[in-house]
């Protein structure tokens, strides 16, 4: 799913991801926290990202889990910091949470939640 990389479009996404984890049976808690989880991520992404791009979606579904990259090209290439308290909420939502850099300055953050995880990873 590619949107504008602008906030006003963050609602989009946070209702795919709900209806998505919605079909795979997670439970309301769950959902709500894969939602604010999106939303994070994308918050992350957006502070930094180049304007006028798109910021792209891929989710990955399986019986068990839901994994969502959020990408977005930017102006300076860097990965979101590990030790803020951003990412330790984003990781207490999400259960297994992982950044990159392309050699674009293209920058991914993917989640993982696992269906009656608990947060756990």
């Amino acid at each position: 799913m590619k949107l504008p990389a602008a906030s006003a479009y963050l609602s989009v996404l946070r209702t795919a991801t709900a209806g998505l984890a919605a079909r795979l049976d997670f439970t309301l808690d769950e959902i709500e926290d894969l939602r604010i989880a999106v939303d994070e991520a994308c918050a992350m992404l957006l502070a930094q990202a180049v304007p006028g791009t798109d910021l792209t979606c891929e989710f990955e579904l399986t019986g068990e889990a839901m994994r969502i990259s959020v990408s977005v090209l930017t102006v300076d290439g860097e990965e979101p910091s590990r030790d803020t308290f951003a990412w330790t909420v984003l990781s207490s939502l999400a259960g297994e949470v992982d950044a990159r850099v392309g050699s674009d300055d293209r920058v991914t953050v993917t989640l993982q939640k696992r269906r009656g995880a608990a947060g756990a990873p």
